[in-house]
């Protein structure tokens, strides 16, 4: 099963590398989006498999976000120390998160719960 995915993040630079990465393992990146309107509306039209949150989006809280988001999982990203987060990451809706630099195609797998053959 390919794993379905809309990644937000205010970088244009962070999207497009994380596509190309995810696309790259395995993973269909089926939208992104800068902030928190664009993001709803991709998520609504697209019925991701996963959603991928970065904890700051400019002006706007990628929590924020991530508390509007129904019936699509959502895994907070950030450059930031995930003890940082701590806090923050314990009140989220979020199913887990992830340092930018961590990410992968396995490492979503791993937190969805399901088996990927290339992990």
């Amino acid at each position: 099963m390919t794993i379905r995915c809309v990644i937000v993040d205010d970088s244009e630079r962070f999207r497009a590398s994380a596509r190309r990465l995810l696309t790259d393992q395995g993973i269909a990146v089926v939208a992104t989006a800068a902030d928190s309107r664009q993001a709803l509306h991709a998520v609504e039209q697209e019925q991701p498999d996963v959603v991928l949150v970065d904890v700051g989006l400019g002006a706007e809280s990628g929590f924020d976000l991530a508390a509007r988001i129904e019936h699509s999982p959502v895994i907070m990203v950030s450059s930031l120390a995930p003890d940082d987060l701590a806090d923050l990451l314990e009140e989220s809706p979020a199913i887990g998160y992830l340092p930018k630099e961590e990410l992968s195609g396995c490492a979503i797998s791993s937190l969805l719960g399901t088996k990927s053959h290339a992990c």
